[in-house]
């Protein structure tokens, strides 16, 4: 976390309900208000189209269960578009979603969404679509997607559309009021604020459903006791964070870049236009991502492969495979630079990386190689 949203935290540190009438619960529900007035400031919006979740995977389920549900009042709408590389929270709950027809949105090998694709499904099925959702930017790839023009597209056929901004608040400009989209999802971690906070930007006139009952709190759509330090802490990171220059991160990114470039193993991932500052995926050639951050973590430098946020299971990353990179998809290292990241950081990583390729792929050629089954020895003659 960072300071100012740590000191946040500690500030407004009351274990009280912020809708309780007592003193203390004041106290939470000042911190909490004054938050909330923050963020909307911050992320154009209203305070009252700020929603607090637990994180971004709530706030994506928020957005495609409620807006889905909210959009079957009076007609059926059952299609239900997202991107093609679209993180698990916003891919999964689409097909939770009770008789949706869930339809991918395809990607070109630079990972952006084919408009003319929504463009042609919307002349056929506009009245029956009930949401369509595409990131801001990938969160594996760094690749920013046509979010506004997709908002100003569906606006014609009355049709909203949900973003996941969860990896690009903070390093791009972004502001609901001037994107024409229903609703976003944000979260605190990935700009050095708590974990296990969130916000949905959900436009006033949004049609949204709660999808888990309660007490009615925010909105009468996310029920459940409200963590006013952790929206203390989530303003608080936000501010700061709005405030630097996310140019920084891709200066200190030189070095791997030039090392990227000209390792006769590495192929890069991240497009070479424009792309999400601080972040660079690449892939190694006849060596498994696995074992490239496990040996990276060795010399105590936390990368990941693909996405991080797949439950520690290793499998082919679904993005690369939408881009039609499928040879890739086993083989890919993701570097996201933080707010403490430095330029020391991305040295100590261009200097460790020699070693660590070389030992992934001498591992990757010893677990291709054939065995015996008596003794799990490699054959004479083919070691």
């Amino acid at each position: 976390m960072r300071p100012a949203a740590l000191a946040a935290y500690a500030d407004a540190c009351v274990t009280a309900n912020p809708h309780a009438t007592h003193r203390p619960a004041r106290r939470a529900r000042q911190a909490l208000d004054q938050a909330r007035e923050s963020i909307a400031l911050a992320l154009g919006a209203s305070p009252a189209e700020v929603i607090f979740t637990s994180g971004g995977t709530e706030a994506d389920g928020l957005a495609i269960g409620g807006i889905y549900a909210a959009r079957q009042e009076g007609a059926a709408r059952p299609y239900l578009l997202v991107g093609a590389t679209e993180h698990a929270a916003v891919a999964d709950n689409a097909q939770a979603a009770g008789g949706a027809r869930v339809l991918e949105i395809p990607v070109d090998c630079m990972g952006l969404a084919d408009l003319d694709f929504v463009a042609e499904h919307l002349r056929r099925h506009g009245q029956e679509t009930a949401l369509i959702s595409l990131m801001a930017a990938n969160n594996e790839t760094g690749a920013l997607q046509p979010v506004t023009e997709l908002a100003a597209m569906a606006m014609r056929f009355g049709v909203p559309v949900h973003s996941d901004w969860v990896q690009a608040v903070g390093k791009l400009p972004l502001s609901l009021g001037g994107s024409g989209l229903a609703a976003a999802s944000c979260s605190a971690h990935k700009l050095g604020g708590p974990v296990g906070v969130g916000v949905l930007l959900a436009g006033r006139r949004t049609p949204l459903k709660a999808v888990v009952g309660g007490g009615g709190q925010e909105r009468g759509v996310r029920s459940g006791t409200l963590d006013a330090r952790g929206a203390a802490g989530f303003a608080a990171a936000l501010e700061q964070a709005l405030g630097e220059d996310p140019a920084t991160l891709e200066r200190f990114l030189a070095p791997l870049d030039a090392l990227i470039e000209a390792h006769p193993s590495l192929t890069a991932l991240t497009p070479s236009g424009a792309h999400l500052p601080g972040l660079r995926s690449f892939a190694v050639a006849d060596a498994e991502g696995e074992a490239m951050v496990y040996l990276l973590d060795q010399a105590g430098l936390a990368c990941s492969a693909g996405s991080a946020c797949t439950a520690g299971v290793a499998q082919p990353s679904r993005v690369l495979l939408a881009m039609g990179l499928g040879q890739w998809a086993r083989s890919a290292v993701r570097v996201s630079l933080g707010w403490e990241s430095t330029a020391a950081d991305v040295k100590a990583l261009v200097a460790a990386l020699p070693e660590a390729i070389d030992r992934a792929q001498v591992a990757a050629r010893r677990r291709a190689a054939p065995r015996t089954r008596a003794t799990g020895r490699v054959p004479e003659g083919r070691g």
